[in-house]
Parts: C-alpha cells; structure tokens; sequence
C-alpha cells in the first residue's frame, strides 16, 4: 500500500498556472496507476488526469485537455500535475490517488484546494 500528500494548491486569478504535486511514499509496483482527481463544492469527483508509474503512459478529461500535464519522477516518488490557463471552473480541492491499473482508487491523499478567481 502507498501512502500519499499532496501539495501546491492556492488562489490564481483566469489564466495563470499552478502545479500540484504528489509524494508517494510505500510500496510502488509496475502496474500502478497515479491519477488526479477533483471535486467541487455541490458536486461529484470527477476525474481529471491519470498516468501509469511504469510506462508514465497519460490520459485526459476533455475539460483540462491541452491545458493540464501529469507527469511522474520515479526517483523521486513524485507525481505532477502542471494547470496552465487556469479557469474559475477548475475550482475545486483537487485529489492524488492511487491504484492497480485495471481497478478502482484505493488510495487517496488528504486533498489540496485550488481557487481560481475571475
């Protein structure tokens, strides 16, 4: 099991950026998968990028497509995710977690919040 912090959220005004980071700390094995996710207020968590710890293969919601990069450092147990052109709708604490690649989440970070003002 692996143990996970986020870190890097704040306030930004449209149009700026914000990178958030992931300390993995445990056991890691080959087949992980290390996603973000997030949740605003009044609404359900909605996922927003994945990559796999091996390969750092990466996939998108369509929302944050173009604008949002995750990426990992293997030696550095770190995962990334740069949010560049930041808008008032990215709102929302934002989640590190992790999982075997074919199965659901089963480990979550305590959450960062992100506030994108107008």
């Amino acid at each position: 099991q692996v143990q996970l912090v986020e870190s890097g959220g704040g306030l930004v005004q449209a149009g700026e950026s914000l990178r958030l980071s992931c300390a993995v700390s445990g056991r890691t094995f080959s087949s992980l998968r290390m996603g973000w996710l997030r949740q605003a207020p009044g609404k359900e968590r909605e996922f927003v990028a994945n990559i796999r710890w091996s390969s750092g293969l990466a996939s998108y919601a369509d929302s944050v497509k173009g604008r949002f990069t995750i990426s990992r450092d293997n030696a550095k147990n770190m995962v990334y995710l740069q949010m560049n052109r930041l808008k008032p709708e990215d709102t929302a604490v934002y989640y590190c977690a992790a999982g075997p690649a074919t199965s659901p989440y089963n480990t979550w970070g305590q959450g960062t919040q992100v506030t994108v003002s107008s």
